[in-house]
């Protein structure tokens, strides 16, 4: 059987939330209608069907904090646009520590949020104006951060915390979406416009003007042919960079989660996305903690472990399910092999979030039937920072190595991407996205120095 031929403007090999996104952008904003995105699988059904749908505005830095909240102007436009389908809600993030006034912290807001009056607000006492969250309407809530260091306050505003917290950072630009509804949206508006979704993995990249991709599909081989292409492969980056001769400097490190439905009504329904930033070593009866230490595999759950558990309802207000995770995994894994999950994970996450939340403890050894564990590969640079913009191949660009964060930060790569492919200007801060800022030492020192913003 002969080979069949296909042809497009611009190919996207990867039909994730970043693939989507491109796509979209390059329709909407700039009237492309020979779009085919290349996906072996159904759209986003792999790392982006394993969302954690969150969305912040807060980073150490503020080229991540312009870049996310320019994502977050653009999601807020579709889902106007849309008449609310994403769904999206506006708690909020909780950073919380037993250290008060943490002044390492202050300074990152000072430094993520810049100079603008009034984005870092400190509350010392409970007589000020704070609003608690309130996850509906999102256009309501405030913008900037509250710093709240009145433990009166903390106590009256979050009463699900355990009595120990000293300091509370409320990330107030920050909450959920329905990550699968963003997608939904824009593929329709691609397919409306003449774009396809094309079922098959690339398999080789002819370079050239144009390059022909060999995509193997279920009934045999099609060759298609493209003027440009977009490297949005997700965890297989590097893949689709070595067909092209390029390396790709991003690892693939496999975190997870959990999620079920909350019977014991431990996690208020109006609770922010609450991360637990201390370090703790978790509480083992003496027979655990010798079984779990005798075994190389789980030693690690007996020392200390870095903070970051997280803990929010997921769903509708009305709902009862919740949901917690902890990447504290930083070992790099090849996403080609079968997926590391962990079955210790759940005991161990939830042991670590009642440590915030005290009731969740009565899920200790008792999972609730239904539950969900799943994981998802964090795709990454060294810098935790994202790759988009021109690779080195004339005609290839890339949009990935968003790590954790790629659901809230899809529209503004999508958009920052888009312009690439297209020779439009780019925003200035998103220079600094692509690979060019390897050839400022400045800047990757000064990220070295700050750490990479992962939770």
């Amino acid at each position: 059987m002969a080979e069949a031929r296909e042809e497009a403007d611009i190919a996207v090999i990867g039909a994730g939330i970043i693939g989507i996104s491109v796509a979209y952008y390059l329709v909407k904003s700039h009237g492309v209608k020979s779009i085919a995105l290349v996906d072996p699988r159904d759209p986003m059904s792999l790392t982006s069907a394993q969302s954690g749908e969150n969305y912040r505005n807060w980073w150490p830095h503020p080229v991540m904090t312009t870049f996310t909240d320019h994502s977050i102007s653009l999601m807020e436009e579709i889902d106007r646009e849309s008449g609310g389908r994403l769904n999206m809600a506006r708690g909020g993030y909780a950073l919380v520590t037993r250290r008060f006034r943490p002044e390492d912290l202050i300074a990152d807001l000072q430094r993520g949020y810049g100079a603008t009056p009034g984005r870092v607000r400190i509350r010392e006492n409970g007589t000020s104006d704070y609003r608690p969250p309130r996850r509906a309407p999102w256009s309501e809530a405030p913008d900037g951060v509250d710093v709240l260091l009145d433990r009166d306050l903390i106590r009256a505003t979050f009463p699900a915390y355990a009595p120990d917290v000293a300091t509370v950072i409320h990330i107030r630009r920050a909450g959920s979406i329905s990550a699968q509804q963003l997608g939904q949206y824009m593929l329709e508006a691609i397919r409306a416009s003449g774009g396809r979704v094309v079922r098959g993995e690339v398999k080789a990249i002819a370079k050239g003007a144009p390059f022909e991709l060999e995509v193997a599909m279920e009934q045999g081989t099609k060759r298609l042919r493209a003027g440009r292409i977009v490297n949005a492969a997700g965890p297989f980056l590097r893949d689709v960079g070595a067909m092209l001769g390029e390396e790709v400097p991003v690892k693939c490190v496999y975190q997870q989660k959990i999620s079920f439905q909350d019977g014991e009504g431990a996690v208020p329904r109006d609770l922010p996305f609450s991360i637990d930033l201390d370090d703790q070593a978790l509480a083992w009866s003496d027979e655990d903690r010798e079984l779990l230490a005798s075994d190389p595999a789980t030693r690690h759950l007996t020392e200390t472990i870095k903070g970051g558990v997280h803990c929010r309802p997921d769903g509708p207000v009305e709902g009862n399910w919740i949901k917690l995770g902890w990447a504290y995994n930083e070992r790099a894994s090849d996403p080609h092999g079968e997926e590391p999950i962990d079955p210790q994970f759940p005991d161990t996450v939830i042991r670590g979030a009642s440590r915030l939340n005290p009731r969740l403890a009565a899920y200790i050894g008792r999972l609730p039937r239904g539950a969900h564990h799943y994981g998802g590969y964090y795709t990454m640079t060294e810098e935790n920072w994202p790759l988009i913009g021109r690779m080195k191949t004339e005609g290839a660009f890339i949009a990935g190595a968003l790590s954790g964060y790629g659901s809230m930060s899809a529209c503004a790569t999508g958009a920052i991407c888009a312009a690439w492919v297209a020779g439009s200007p780019i925003p200035k801060y998103a220079r600094s996205l692509s690979a060019d800022r390897y050839a400022d030492p400045a800047l990757m020192a000064q990220l070295a120095a700050i750490g990479n913003g992962s939770l």
